[in-house]
């Protein structure tokens, strides 16, 4: 029984798909997908505020209390702390409770001049009632960028990401 309990715990929230669609030195393109027993309006407010979803792992603090998102067209996705700032992204278009994309070069694509597309999209999922949510995610960079070796951490970040967006049992 404990076994199949701990099978059942680590299912719940995985995406349904995880992927690096493709990649080369200068280029990849993931696309993650999940369904959340949430409905659409309350993924948005999680959404908006990673704090409570994203991973303390994937900060510079080591605190998601101090991430927070402006949720308007060039509003920061910031992260600051005892005089320290990092502006991890900035919002490129919202559209309340349906897209969010943001100019989004986290971590180390930040210091290389990398070009990242991040693109979140919620819609009802028909079979659930809950929200089906999909992360795409496109970066360009130069061909030195070494993108290809880069993208299977990127897409471990990512899928981790989206299964703490839909399970709102993980918290920061």
């Amino acid at each position: 029984m404990r076994s199949a309990c701990l099978i059942a715990a680590a299912l719940v929230g995985l995406p349904a798909s995880a992927e690096v669609v493709t990649a080369t030195a200068d280029h990849y393109t993931l696309r993650h997908e999940a369904v959340s027993e949430l409905s659409v309006e309350e993924t948005w407010e999680r959404l908006i505020q990673p704090d409570t979803w994203w991973h303390a792992d994937h900060t510079y603090s080591g605190k998601t209390e101090h991430l927070w998102l402006n949720p308007n067209a060039g509003g920061p996705w910031m992260e600051s702390w005892e005089g320290n700032a990092v502006e991890h992204g900035r919002v490129l278009s919202i559209l309340e409770n349906k897209m969010l994309r943001l100019d989004a070069p986290f971590g180390p694509l930040q210091g290389m001049g990398v070009q990242v597309t991040w693109t979140i999209t919620l819609e009802e999922d028909p079979e659930t009632g809950g929200t089906k949510i999909v992360f795409d995610e496109v970066a360009n960079g130069s061909s030195q960028s070494g993108l290809a070796q880069i993208a299977p951490a990127v897409d471990m970040v990512k899928q981790q990401a989206i299964t703490r967006l839909a399970d709102p049992s993980l918290t920061g």
